[in-house]
């Protein structure tokens, strides 16, 4: 059954809180990005977890080991179950998060391919490919890859096989669920539940992941 992940990108603390609150029970997953950490701190995971819905920390991590080891350290302190980070900044970077992620018991999910427009320009090419195959060899939980491009998501499934995929740019960016659903883990939807006026109303069309 392919799971349903919110990405609450919300910058305002307490209504972020309200609809995480009214939403958790149709969820399988809460992602939490810059837009709400950098407004609310990290704190918040705490404050979240009351809900009993697993944590994303969608901060695509991209530095130097050491420093990736230091972030993915506060990510977890504070009551993340899962990290993202990028793969493009190679096998020892992506390896400080999957080891860490390791210690805590969590998961740690690798970019591969991302669901704007203006990723063709550099994921493209083979790029994805090479980053999905990194991230196998390093032992990540999974990848990032786009419910905008279905067929690009097809092509990384055969390079990561039974490890997860969770799919973003379901909804506002114009990702169908129903096309990308059979074909990925997780598909995450931002904008289309938590701008709608019903938050909860908003998240029946996308019942059928459930």
């Amino acid at each position: 059954m392919t799971e349903l992940i919110l990405a609450l990108d919300v910058t305002e603390k307490k209504k972020a809180l309200a609809i995480a609150e009214a939403c958790a029970p149709h969820l399988d997953a809460i992602k939490l990005g810059y837009p709400l950490i950098l407004s609310s701190g990290l704190s918040i995971a705490g404050e979240l977890e009351e809900l009993d819905r697993p944590l994303i920390a969608d901060f695509k991590v991209a530095d130097i080991p050491n420093t990736n080891k230091l972030i993915a350290e506060q990510v977890f302190d504070a009551g993340f179950s899962s990290i993202i980070c990028h793969g493009f900044t190679g096998g020892d970077a992506i390896q400080a998060c999957v080891d860490v992620a390791s210690d805590y018991g969590g998961a740690c999910f690798v970019v591969a391919e991302m669901s704007h427009p203006g990723a063709t320009a550099f994921f493209h090419g083979g790029t994805a490919e090479k980053i999905a195959a990194l991230a196998v060899e390093c032992g990540a939980d999974g990848i990032i890859a786009p419910a905008t491009r279905p067929e690009r998501v097809k092509i990384l499934r055969g390079i990561v096989g039974s490890r997860k995929i969770l799919s973003p740019g379901v909804g506002a960016q114009g990702g169908d669920a129903q096309a990308v659903a059979k074909l990925v883990d997780g598909i995450i939807v931002g904008r289309a539940i938590y701008e709608a006026s019903d938050p909860v109303t908003a998240i029946t069309a996308f019942s059928m992941v459930r």
